[in-house]
C-alpha cells in the first residue's frame, strides 16, 4: 500500500513558528528552525524532508504562536491527519500481524495502540518532547513531559511525515517505533475500567463511580484529576484527558488490590487507597 501526500491536496506550511523570541538553552522557540535541530528530528522520524515546514508546523506547540493566532501555525492541524494515518497504518498492521482474530480483538488491540498512554510513551522514548517548540513559560511549566502534548505532538509529526513522504514513509516509522507495544501483545488487551468492572460484579459489589476530583493546566493543555471508588476500595489517576486519568484511576484500584499489569503505567500518575 502506497500513497502520494500530493494527491490529497494538502499544502506544506513553510513558515516558521511565529515568534520574536531569541533562542532558549531548553530548545524552545527559534531553535525549531536550526539546521541542527531539524536533523535531529530528522533522524527521529528516519526521513529527509522535502519541505521543512511542515516539520517546523508538526513541532511547534500552540504555545509558541502569537497571541490571537487561534492555533495557526501550531501543530493542532497536522495531529488532526496524523490521527487518521496512524488508526489507518496500525489497523493495517494488526490484520497482518494477527490473521486469525476477528473484529473484537483487533478493535481491543487496535484502542490500546492508539491510545494517549502509549502515544506519550512512544513520544517520550524517541525524545520528541525534547525538540518541541513550546513558550518560554510553558516549558518551565514542563509542558513537554505532559501525556497529552506529547501524544499530539507525535501525531502530528506522523501527519508531516505522511504529507512529506507518503504511507510507505509513516508505516515504516509507525512499525518502529511501536515494534515494542506491539510485540509485547501476547494477548487481545483488557483495559483496566473494563477488568475492574469485571471484578466488582464478580464480588457483588456497586459498579465503580469515577469522579473529577481535581482539574489544573491552561485551557489547551488540561490536567484531569480522577478518584474511583468500588467498594471499600479507591483508586486516583491524573492524566491530560477524563478518559485516560478514568483509566489510571481504574489500574491504581486494581493494582492495590494485587492484580496489577492492566494497562499501560506511566503516562500519567495513579494512587490506591484501600
Amino acid at each position: 500500500m502506497t500513497g502520494s501526500p500530493a494527491s490529497h491536496g494538502l499544502p506544506a506550511s513553510d513558515g516558521p513558528p511565529a515568534s520574536d523570541d531569541p533562542p532558549t538553552s531548553d530548545g524552545s522557540l527559534a531553535q525549531t528552525g536550526s539546521p541542527a535541530l531539524t536533523e535531529t528530528i530528522e533522524s527521529i522520524l528516519g526521513h529527509t524532508f522535502a519541505r521543512p515546514g511542515l516539520l517546523r508546523e508538526a513541532m511547534t506547540h500552540r504555545s509558541a504562536v502569537r497571541p490571537g493566532g487561534r492555533g495557526s501555525g501550531s501543530n493542532e492541524r497536522l495531529e488532526f491527519i496524523g490521527d487518521r494515518v496512524l488508526g489507518l497504518l496500525m489497523a493495517e498492521w494488526l490484520i497482518d500481524r494477527f490473521p486469525h482474530e476477528q473484529e473484537g480483538e483487533l478493535g481491543r488491540r487496535l484502542a490500546l495502540l492508539v491510545s494517549q498512554p502509549v502515544l506519550a510513551e512512544v513520544a517520550e522514548t524517541i525524545g520528541l518532547g525534547e525538540v518541541l517548540t513550546v513558550s518560554p513559560g510553558e516549558a518551565r511549566a514542563g509542558v513537554r513531559r505532559r501525556a497529552t502534548v506529547l501524544a499530539d505532538a507525535l501525531e502530528a509529526a506522523l501527519g508531516a511525515l505522511y504529507l512529506d513522504g507518503g504511507l510507505d514513509r509513516a508505516r515504516a516509522f509507525i512499525r518502529r517505533a511501536w515494534d515494542g507495544v506491539m510485540t509485547a501483545q501476547a494477548e487481545p488487551p483488557k483495559d483496566a475500567k473494563t477488568t475492574l468492572q469485571e471484578w466488582v460484579q464478580a464480588r457483588g459489589l456497586g459498579l465503580p463511580d469515577y469522579q473529577v476530583t481535581a482539574r489544573s493546566g491552561p485551557p489547551h493543555a488540561p490536567v484531569f484529576e480522577v478518584t474511583v471508588a468500588a467498594g471499600a476500595f479507591t483508586g486516583t489517576g491524573t492524566a491530560g484527558s477524563k478518559r485516560a486519568a478514568e483509566q489510571l484511576a481504574a489500574e491504581a484500584l486494581l493494582n492495590g488490590v494485587g492484580l496489577g499489569g492492566v494497562g499501560l503505567s506511566g503516562a500519567g500518575s495513579s494512587g490506591t487507597t484501600p
